[in-house]
């Protein structure tokens, strides 16, 4: 005899172990919420073959359904997505950039249907779909390159690769083309200037609620996958199905992923990381890289605080998505907001803006709006938005009062 209402509360917790909200249950089943609200209130139960999709989905025995048992799903870690959903899927790169090309090559390299898009009209991507290779990557035939953005969103999931402040317009033209059901994935980082949103907020809040965000953050440069030097990133997502997913899919030898737990501070941490990195930038140009262990340690607690004032976990600061990133950052060759920093401090010009430039004036907003303290980004932000003395302004931290370390 089954008891609808123990199967009920099993198919409730298991839901909300997982965070999994009864709208991506039902999409996952392909049935309508009600189905899914009579289930957990023990109106009425799954079909056999709705019990065996939540059986491979939740990783449990039918029986173990039926029962109203769910000591055995308190053993997993994962929902097991069906093996179909990891590989081989249609997908498309928003953004030719460094990142983008690299991430088309990658998703390309482990089994994927791969488009880049580029820029319409832009002379650098005409000689990128001509050569088929820039100065970090070369791309193989099997990865189509087009400037039809339209045509190119068909694919099932769409990773956007493109500057940070360029988001919102991005965001409306994808409006505009109806775009719905797809996996949107944010490999950016930063903050929108004009607003203090997050960029997973900017295309949510543009696009149908039937697509799910997420974001790819953590340490790593092209110049180093590109040799097989492999790295640890994260991604986040406020829908764990969609962080389940993402990572089924994107995972390999060469990138390890974890599961993100903080979305505000995945993406606080990594759009903060840029403005540290100027801050790295700027005391190599005074010849003061010793002080780069200082700069870790109260830049770190600096972001953190932050998180916290809206709403996130102090811990992302210390994760992969923050302090993780140092190194790629604070010290490579490679890190543009690195180059910046020094270049600026220098009195030398430089090729472009880094990405932390827009970011510390967000986070210099974002700092006044929650009562946060932020010195080392103020810091930052007067020495190269304001043209402040980098010497000066260093030894201004120098002289704030005195306080305890923690």
């Amino acid at each position: 005899m089954i008891d609808n209402r123990s199967v009920g509360r099993c198919l409730s917790e298991m839901r909300k172990y997982f965070r999994i909200t009864q709208d991506e249950l039902a999409a996952r089943l392909n049935v309508s919420r009600q189905a899914v609200s009579k289930w957990e209130t023990g109106a009425s139960v799954p079909d056999i073959e709705q019990l065996l999709s939540l059986s491979e989905l939740f990783g449990v025995s039918m029986n173990d359904i039926l029962r109203g048992d769910v000591s055995a799903i308190r053993q997993r870690r994962e929902i097991v997505l069906p093996r179909e959903s990891r590989r081989d899927r249609q997908i498309t790169v928003i953004g030719a950039g460094r990142w983008g090309c690299f991430i088309a090559w990658y998703l390309d390299r482990i089994g994927h249907h791969v488009t880049l898009v580029g820029r319409a009209g832009s002379k650098r991507f005409e000689a990128l779909r001509s050569a088929r290779s820039n100065e970090y990557v070369t791309l193989p035939e099997s990865i189509l390159l087009t400037d039809d953005e339209t045509t190119a969103c068909q694919a099932e999931i769409i990773i956007l690769a493109i500057p940070s402040q360029e988001l919102h317009s991005l965001a409306d033209r994808l409006k505009d083309m109806g775009v719905t059901d797809k996996i949107i994935v944010l490999c950016m980082k930063g903050i929108e200037v004009a607003t203090g949103r997050r960029l997973s907020q900017v295309i949510t809040d543009a696009l149908d609620h039937s697509n799910k965000a997420a974001v790819w953050v953590g340490p790593g440069h092209v110049e180093e996958f590109v040799r097989g030097v492999p790295n640890c990133m994260v991604i986040d997502s406020s829908s764990e199905l969609t962080k389940q997913e993402v990572i089924r899919a994107f995972s390999s030898d060469l990138i390890r992923f974890y599961y993100g737990q903080d979305l505000i501070g995945s993406e606080i941490g990594a759009a903060a990381k840029n403005v540290i990195g100027i801050a790295a930038g700027i005391l190599d140009g005074l010849d003061l890289a010793s002080l780069k262990g200082a700069l870790m340690s109260r830049g770190t607690s600096e972001i953190a605080r932050l998180i916290v004032a809206m709403g996130g976990e102090a811990a992302s600061a210390y994760g992969l998505c923050h302090l993780g990133d140092y190194e790629a950052t604070l010290f490579s060759p490679h890190s543009h907001n690195r180059a910046f920093g020094e270049a600026v401090t220098r009195g030398q010009s430089y090729h472009a803006l880094a990405e932390g430039y827009a970011t510390v004036k967000a986070l210099r907003n974002l700092g006044k709006s929650h009562g946060v303290e932020l010195p080392i980004c103020e810091a930052v932000y007067q020495v190269v938005c304001e043209g402040a003395s980098p010497a000066a302004t260093i030894d201004q931290l120098f002289t704030r009062s005195l306080k305890n370390e923690f």
